[in-house]
């Protein structure tokens, strides 16, 4: 059985895009793999947050991915930080990593773009850190989305440069991509995130869900009831592809190319396929939310795991390095 990593940050609430365009992914390849998934804060500090709030959403994250169907009994769901070993890795990979190959990265364009006041060494390092999370696992599969192939090319990288200076240790993971296409956020212009304002949560109730979709940006040629429209050019069609039954999306994508249904029905009817999928997910999420010594528990003991077979590939890259392994558990 191939190993499988794959890690989300804890900076939100898990949303919509996230949902499908990740989340419902893993759950249907955990059973297929030895899986790990990382809650990474690493990452997430990279970026200003507030403190106060870190270990409230590393629980909601926690809650919310088993509620999802990831298991922790049987995958390996656990905090990054909690497993020293990823930043010992991360800087043994920085010695063998050229600095040129970080500076063309696009996220780290991108990241100091949006944060001019903090470009710090670890928005540069990221997609380092990024390769020991995959590497210290020797995982050989990676589910991401099209805008992380990049970082999983250099993780590839990364393995041939050590493997090439110190003898091998690490394999050449692949990018498993995921089958849904970038989820577009509520107004119809960019990729849906929470930073953006322009997500649907996944455990809001079915009235917050509707003060959204009520407003969201439908094709701008139906300026009128009687308009007819073009579904590939509505936002909620894309949506209504991902929510509802097939008979439904055919009903829809005749209804709004010959205007015999309106964009507010048509929400309507979204709302109803959306609760479908989301309400059970909600339910369970807020059952998890009463046992946080439970969550924790098993945060903990997925952990511990990790901590010994993080231990079992540092003591071999320190051996192969000519450093002594006093590295413990």
């Amino acid at each position: 059985m191939k190993t499988l990593f794959t890690g989300i940050q804890p900076t939100g609430e898990l949303h919509m895009g996230n949902y499908f365009g990740a989340v419902k992914n893993w759950v249907m390849l955990q059973d297929s793999y030895k899986s790990y998934f990382s809650i990474v804060d690493y990452h997430a500090i990279t970026i200003e947050y507030e403190p106060a709030e870190m270990q409230k959403k590393i629980f909601d994250l926690a809650c919310g991915l088993i509620a999802c169907g990831i298991n922790p009994d049987t995958s390996r769901l656990f905090v990054q930080s909690e497993v020293p070993g990823h930043a010992d890795l991360t800087w043994i990979f920085n010695s063998v990593t050229p600095i040129g190959e970080l500076e063309r990265m696009t996220q780290y364009k991108d990241k100091s773009q949006q944060h001019r006041k903090n470009i710090n060494v670890g928005l540069l390092d990221y997609p380092v850190l990024q390769a020991a999370d995959i590497l210290i696992y020797k995982a050989e599969v990676v589910p991401v989305g099209e805008d992380q192939v990049q970082h999983i090319e250099l993780t590839r990288e990364v393995s041939r440069y050590f493997n090439r200076r110190y003898g091998d240790v690490f394999p050449e993971p692949d990018a498993l991509l995921t089958k849904t296409p970038r989820i577009v956020g509520l107004d119809g212009s960019a990729k849906m995130s929470k930073s953006k304002g322009n997500s649907i949560a996944l455990f809001e109730s079915r009235e917050e869900i509707w003060e959204k979709l009520r407003p969201a940006a439908t094709d701008p040629a139906r300026i009128k009831r009687t308009d007819p429209g073009t579904p590939e050019k509505c936002t909620l069609w894309s949506y209504h592809v991902l929510f509802s039954p097939e008979a439904e999306q055919k009903e829809i994508h005749e209804g709004c190319s010959t205007a015999g249904i309106g964009c507010i029905d048509c929400k309507k009817k979204l709302l109803e396929n959306v609760m479908n999928e989301f309400d059970p997910l909600r339910e369970k999420y807020y059952t998890l939310q009463s046992k946080p010594q439970e969550i924790r528990d098993k945060l903990d003991t997925n952990a511990q795991a990790c901590r010994q077979a993080a231990a079992a590939t540092i003591r071999e890259v320190k051996e192969k390095m000519g450093l002594k392994p006093l590295w413990k558990i």
